[in-house]
């Protein structure tokens, strides 16, 4: 008897398409109860949307599971844990979340996201991103007299990346307080006002005050924007799009609802 690999025996979920190769209405009988052919079939539709090959050696692990799993659960049965109260709940709350995904899986197929919505949110985006990207550098501090010690140090000859050490910002006070290429939109509005407006290689020479703290910035480099191109992009405008219109399902039902 083959042995059902481990990997296989965790990630098996529910599936949707076809087990071609077991025609009848089952695939094993346990202790007298049949095993229903709709279990191996949606067990192998979810490995082949995983990728697995679907193989003789697959369906006989499937098989061999599914067996595993009647004897378990006859013997659950035969100790009454299925009456049991929190047993019960957790049961119809597994049948409640694939109801769920059923559903909203229907939806998705009855409301696709078309090549028109992706289009107008690829442009809405790159509008957004303006005509420029810059390179800025900054310390962040907690007051605005640090901030202005920051600024007396720099010109007084102090390297940028000096300074940088005292920032309060652990993600770029390490690489000199650099933030790499990004378009203003990325920033907090203070903040990305104070950077266009710097010249190329120049420092703010007054503190910039944000929710963050006080900031000190200097423009590194400028350059056109360079937006991705649509066909790169298009599977997470996809996704993004597909997922707003779920929430705003969801929200209308839920603003429908009688509750009380």
């Amino acid at each position: 008897m083959k042995r059902f690999p481990s990997r296989l025996a965790i990630s098996l979920l529910a599936g949707f398409l076809a087990f071609p190769a077991l025609a009848a209405d089952s695939i094993a009988k346990v202790n007298g109860v049949a095993i229903p052919a709709t279990r191996a079939e949606t067990m192998m539709a979810e490995q082949r949307a995983q990728g697995a090959p679907d193989s003789a050696e697959l369906k006989d692990a499937v098989r061999e599971e599914l067996i595993r799993r009647e004897v378990l659960s006859q013997q659950a049965t035969s100790k009454g844990l299925d009456k049991k109260a929190e047993v019960q709940a957790q049961m119809d709350m597994a049948k409640q979340a694939i109801l769920i995904r059923a559903y909203l899986q229907d939806f998705i197929k009855n409301n696709p996201v078309t090549d028109a919505d992706l289009q107008k949110e690829y442009e809405t985006i790159k509008s957004r991103m303006g005509d420029k990207e810059y390179k800025p550098r900054h310390v962040l501090v907690e007051t605005e007299d640090e901030a202005k010690a920051i600024i007396a140090k720099l010109q007084g000859g102090t390297a940028f990346e000096e300074v940088a050490k005292e920032s309060r910002d652990p993600g770029s006070k390490e690489r000199g307080g650099e933030l790499g290429w990004s378009n203003p939109g990325m920033f907090v509005k203070p903040f990305s006002e104070a950077m266009v407006k710097l010249e190329k290689g120049k420092y703010t020479t007054t503190p910039v005050k944000s929710d963050f703290g006080y900031h000190v910035i200097q423009l590194d480099d400028v350059r056109a924007a360079q937006a991705p191109a649509f066909d790169e992009v298009k599977p997470q405008l996809q996704q993004r799009l597909q997922q707003q219109k779920v929430e705003k399902h969801m929200l209308d039902l839920r603003t429908k609802a009688k509750v009380e």
